[in-house]
């Protein structure tokens, strides 16, 4: 089954935390359209396997990692050949020349950084294109090095160095909302300094504008790492709900002081709780 769409109404970034938290396994291919019509449209190729990118490539030729070897100079194209030849198909090409003692583990990971982190993150700078996920694809081992990451890492990553914004303005969360943590404990993504220092902040009850003020931030780079952090599963934006004032319920007839003080404090302190209770989770549903 195949999931096509656009960069303007759904971005790479929303497209990987899908991705991610569905386990997907396929191939990610992402045109990039053009305005004028001289250059041709460029196709970038991203396989995932179980929510975790494992390879990318710009043609679908199978040769991409072997131009990667070859252009460090570690392998000849003809031996770089030769060798993919005698490997499995089950087994991902970086790992068989690691076991034919032509890469070492470094090696497989400069790789890997700058065939998927490098490329990859490179693309959240699209302003707009086309993308078609494909589930039935299969993996192509001739582009793997036998390294992966997650989607929402790559996330991290690619919307860290992002410097126009300009097509995700729309998705950025409200400086009038506030953020709750939408994971038990702490977040187990390797999140930078400004990132941990938001999410202390994940009460509920503060304003992202507020949290500007506080932190001494700009309010549109607050709410930039507010959507990244959102995209990545680590918040939620959720509106501000301000304290509701005790409700005050009549004394009976005939009650005395004592106790009537000590009914009125009870009773209005759970409609209290309870009202505040429900309509939070009523505003969590409708967002």
């Amino acid at each position: 089954m195949a999931i096509t769409g656009y960069l303007a109404e759904f971005s790479l970034a929303e497209i990987f935390q899908l991705l991610d938290q569905g386990h997907k396994t396929g191939l990610l291919t992402i045109r990039s359209l053009l305005d004028t019509g001289i250059k041709p449209l460029k196709n970038h190729y991203i396989w995932f396997n179980q929510g975790r990118i494992v390879a990318a490539a710009n043609g679908l030729n199978n040769q991409g990692l072997l131009h990667l070897i070859s252009n460090r100079g570690w392998l000849g194209d003809r031996a770089a050949s030769r060798l993919a030849q005698a490997c499995s198909l089950e087994t991902p090409m970086g790992l068989c020349l690691k076991s034919q003692g032509v890469l070492q583990t470094d090696q497989l990971k400069l790789l890997f950084y700058t065939q998927v982190m490098r490329q990859v993150c490179a693309l959240f700078e699209l302003k707009d294109g086309w993308f078609e996920f494909d589930s039935r694809a299969p993996l192509q081992s001739a582009e793997m090095t036998g390294l992966s990451a997650p989607a929402t890492e790559v996330t991290l990553a690619g919307l860290r160095v992002l410097k126009d914004w300009t097509t995700l303005a729309d998705k950025l969360p409200s400086l009038s909302s506030a953020i709750v943590s939408a994971v038990k404990g702490k977040p187990h993504l390797p999140l930078n300094q400004t990132e941990w220092q938001l999410w202390e902040f994940a009460n509920g009850t503060t304003s992202l504008e507020a949290i500007a003020t506080q932190l001494h931030m700009p309010t549109e780079k607050v709410q930039r790492v507010a959507f990244r952090l959102m995209v990545v599963g680590v918040l939620e934006e959720i509106p501000v709900v301000a304290e509701m004032p005790e409700m005050k319920i009549p004394s009976l007839e005939g009650e005395s002081p004592a106790v009537s003080g000590s009914h009125e404090s009870h009773e209005g302190s759970s409609l209290s709780q309870s009202f505040l209770k429900n309509l939070v989770g009523f505003l969590k549903g409708k967002s």
